[in-house]
């Protein structure tokens, strides 16, 4: 980490299909799983943007859908 944090970071996506970034040198955190996509804080954002075309989470689109498990 630099002295203005990460340099690098990482997409990540948890079990309800939200995404976050997280700093690459750090282990992925419990509940969370890689996104596909590292690169510095703007080429991330933009990979979210571009991804994440839904913010509800997984169990509200299901309850809605009437697809919930």
């Amino acid at each position: 980490m630099s002295d203005n944090g990460p340099e690098r970071w990482t997409v990540l996506i948890n079990a309800e299909e939200q995404y976050g970034l997280f700093p690459a040198e750090l282990p992925t955190p419990a509940g969370w799983r890689p996104g596909g996509f590292t690169g510095t804080e703007e080429e991330c954002v933009a990979y979210v943007d571009e991804h994440w075309s839904d913010m509800r989470p997984l169990s509200l689109r299901q309850a809605l859908d009437g697809s919930a498990a």
